[in-house]
């Protein structure tokens, strides 16, 4: 059980030190989405 309570211990220490990192990578897949998204109802109005 302490060995468990270390993982999780540990993995939230790691997105603690690294949420900015995620965010910045969950930001370019959403902008990206948008864009592929925009790009294909552009193309179908035409």
């Amino acid at each position: 059980m302490d060995h468990i309570h270390d993982g999780v211990r540990g993995f939230s220490l790691l997105l603690d030190l690294n949420w900015d990192r995620l965010f910045f990578v969950g930001t370019i897949l959403v902008g990206l989405l948008a864009g592929a998204f925009l790009g294909s109802a552009i193309m179908q109005s035409f």
